[in-house]
């Protein structure tokens, strides 16, 4: 199983990013998806969440401005984050539980200027 983080980049405060994270290996569209990020020197931190039915979960900090989907047909899940602020930069890390087992992606990095 494979999960490649895309989309991180730099961004002012207020701006907006989208991450992919495409799967390979996995009964995606019965998968459970989601996305964690760890700032430096800090735990890694739940930040959303889809079910195969598409429901959607979130860390509160996050509801509202991050918008969390899933493209079955393309393998991939996409976080949509608007009026980003710099206390959300970290490194995001895809995240799949496919029958019972879990699996990491390689983080994407988003950096939010001030």
């Amino acid at each position: 199983v494979q999960l490649q983080a895309s989309g991180g980049g730099l961004v002012q405060a207020g701006g907006s990013l989208r991450l992919s994270c495409t799967s390979s290996g996995l009964s995606f569209s019965r998968a459970r998806l989601g996305w964690f990020r760890q700032a430096p020197g800090k735990e890694r931190d739940f930040v959303a969440a889809i079910t195969y039915s598409r429901s959607t979960y979130y860390a509160d900090s996050v509801k509202g401005p991050f918008t969390f989907s899933r493209d079955n047909a393309k393998n991939t899940v996409y976080l949509e984050m608007h009026d980003l602020k710099p206390e959300d930069s970290a490194v995001y890390f895809c995240y799949a539980r496919d029958r019972g087992a879990h699996y990491w992606g390689e983080g994407t990095l988003v950096t939010v200027s001030s």
